[in-house]
This record gives structure tokens, C-alpha cells and sequence, in this order.
């Protein structure tokens, strides 16, 4: 069987440190913010090269967490795209906010940055860009547009830990950059995990307020806050995994290559990389017509992708509104499918899907 992704491949690559630094946590009897997430907070901001990162229990608080940072509240907007996991929408909502959908480019299915100065108001108070697929959008573009309307930006980096736009680690680049570690994401842990980066020092405190019950130092509860922290197994974990990172995502980066120098059907529409952008290929999607025959023709095989995502964000029920007009998303969303792509995925089985797409006809 050939999956999408594959976590465990990466837990078997460093399996020995990863158990020893669990194990250590295990024996200092130190389980939650001590020495593993203070040492990853530092090194992951350095690898990010930010001022400052805290670690967080998911991507979704982290981007709320970011938004009320800004005091972002009801009656706000924040502009965003529907093309996205749930959560960066879930994110916005919880900060009782309303999310405002941009459309996405045809060519990188990233935020349409000449779509944005139409859905801006006067209730708009941030844009919550999604680097999709570990792909940058065009950080400059995108902060001229923001800058002259002084709205700050928010990274949603969920997929693309690693990534470039140019010389710049995404996350670096924006106020806030908000990051997933889910077990699947190109660094991940065993099982939730996120982080805030920022370079602006008067932001860290509230954040570090926000994510445990709104406490001063003195444990006093000054604001609402909530339960947030990136435990230290976790950290142990990405404390590892760290070291490797670009090492693991040059290995997704020569899968992508494969694919894009072996597929030749012509009904396959295979990814755009930017010259801009370092893309870290946490999803390598195609389009393709007859989608789900595609898929029962793989699955014959036993090989099983994904489709990221089955359902735009604004379809979903919670969100319909008849406003939302996005034509591209709405046209990207019925065709997209997301190869199997992950370090330690084998030259064979990549052979044998390569194989299976070229000879597949919609007739």
C-alpha cells in the first residue's frame, strides 16, 4: 500500500534520538514548560531567524491567539482564502471576527493579491495569508497592499515549515507567523503542536498570557486567555526533527522533481513553482479531469491519495453565504488531488504511480 503520507517513516528515521530525548523527558518528571520547549522556542526562532517563538497546542490557537494579540474582535473582518484547511477559518471565528474570502490564482492557488483591495472595508483589521502546499505567496506584493492600508499580516505557515519567499524563511516575514506540527507537516510531532513567531517584543508577553488562562508571572488572570502549550514530549520531539528539516524537505523537493520530470500525460496539470518562492512540497497536487476515476484507478493499485481540500471553506455549512462569489476556488476545488509525497517514499512505488497517471485516459 502506497498512502499520501506516511508519519511514521519519519519517527523510524530518528527513532534512536527521538526516544532518547523522550525519555529523558519521561525521567525529569518535568512535563509541561521546562527545558525542551524553552530550548525549542529558541531554536526554532533561530532557524526561523525571528526574535521570538512560543509554542502553542495547534495552528488554529495559534492564529487566534495571534489575532487577539492584535485585539481583534467581534464586528472585525479579516481577510483570508477559502481554499484552506478549516482551521486557519476556525482560527478567525473563535476571535468572534468575520472571515472575508479572497479569491485564489489560478497558477499557485495562493491568495489573488489583485483581488484584495476590492474586499478590504473599514472593519478590516488583518489579512491571514495561507502559504499553500509549503508554497510562498508574494510577500512583497502582498505587504505593499497592506502596509499602505496599515493592516497587519498574519503567516499561516501550517504546510510550509522550511519554506523561502526569496532569501526570507516564511513566518519571518509578516507580524505573526503561525505554525502546525501536526504529524503529517513536514516537521511535525506524535501529535498536536503549533508556534507563534514574531519579531516585535511587546507582543510576546500577551502571548504567552494568552496561552495559559490569561496568568501574569504571578499567576494572576488579567485577560481571558486560554489552554495552549506545546508540551515538552512534543518539544523533545521537534527538538530532533528540527535538525533535519531541510534535510527531509530537499527530499520532498527531489520526489516533486520526479514527478514533474516523469509525468507526461497530458491531462495532468502538474504544480507551478514560483522563481520567488522556496516551495518545501508538503502536498505535490495535481489537477486532473475525472478526478475520481483517477482515484479508483490508483486505488486498484493500491495507491491512495488525497484530495486537499474536498470542500471549500465557504461551502461548508457553517459559512455559507450566497456573497462569497470565487470562482477559481470553486473551479480548483473539483479538480485537485494530492499525490503521495513524504521522505522515505521509495523510487519504485514513486515508478509505479508515475506509471498508473500516464497510462490513465478520462475515456
Amino acid at each position: 500500500m502506497i498512502p499520501f503520507n506516511y508519519p511514521k517513516s519519519i519517527y523510524l528515521k530518528y527513532k534512536k534520538e527521538i526516544n532518547t530525548n523522550i525519555s529523558k523527558v519521561l525521567n525529569s518528571g518535568q512535563y509541561i514548560k521546562s527545558n525542551e520547549l524553552n530550548k525549542f522556542e529558541k531554536n526554532f526562532a533561530k532557524y526561523i531567524n525571528s526574535k521570538f517563538a512560543v509554542g502553542v497546542g495547534n495552528a488554529t490557537d495559534s492564529i487566534y491567539i495571534a489575532l487577539k494579540t492584535l485585539h481583534i474582535k467581534q464586528g472585525d473582518e479579516v481577510i483570508t482564502v477559502s481554499h484552506t484547511a478549516t482551521g486557519t477559518i476556525m482560527g478567525i471565528l473563535n476571535t468572534g471576527a468575520t472571515p472575508i474570502f479572497c479569491d485564489i490564482n489560478e497558477q499557485d492557488f495562493n491568495i489573488d493579491l489583485n483581488a484584495i483591495n476590492k474586499k478590504i472595508s473599514k472593519k478590516t483589521k488583518a489579512i491571514v495569508v495561507v502559504h499553500l502546499y509549503g508554497q510562498s505567496c508574494n510577500m512583497e506584493k502582498l505587504l505593499l497592499i497592506a502596509n499602505e492600508k496599515g493592516l497587519p499580516v498574519i503567516e499561516d505557515c501550517s504546510q510550509a515549515a522550511g519554506a523561502k519567499y526569496k532569501n526570507k524563511y516564511l513566518g519571518s516575514i509578516g507580524t505573526f507567523g503561525c505554525f502546525s506540527f501536526f504529524p503529517t507537516k513536514n516537521l511535525s510531532c506524535i501529535g498536536d503542536g503549533g508556534m507563534i513567531v514574531t519579531n516585535n517584543k511587546s507582543y510576546v508577553k500577551k502571548i504567552q498570557c494568552l496561552r495559559e488562562y490569561g496568568w501574569d508571572h504571578k499567576r494572576n488572570a488579567k485577560i481571558i486567555g486560554i489552554n495552549s502549550r506545546l508540551d515538552e514530549i512534543q518539544a523533545a520531539i521537534l527538538n530532533v526533527k528540527l535538525k533535519y528539516l531541510n534535510k527531509d524537505n530537499i527530499e520532498r523537493r527531489s520526489i516533486a522533481n520526479f514527478y514533474n520530470n516523469n509525468i507526461n500525460n497530458l491531462i495532468i496539470t502538474k504544480p507551478f513553482e514560483n522563481l520567488f518562492a522556496y516551495h518545501v512540497y508538503h502536498l505535490y497536487v495535481i489537477r486532473v479531469k475525472a478526478r475520481d476515476k483517477l482515484i479508483k484507478e490508483m486505488n486498484k493499485n493500491n495507491i491512495y491519495p488525497g484530495i486537499h481540500y474536498i470542500k471549500a471553506v465557504h461551502h461548508q455549512k457553517l459559512l455559507i453565504n450566497k456573497k462569497n462569489f470565487l470562482p477559481i476556488t470553486d473551479k480548483v476545488v473539483n479538480s485537485v488531488l494530492s499525490l503521495p509525497i513524504y521522505p522515505g517514499l521509495k523510487k519504485r512505488n514513486l515508478k509505479e504511480i508515475v506509471r498508473i497517471i500516464n497510462n490513465f485516459k478520462i475515456i
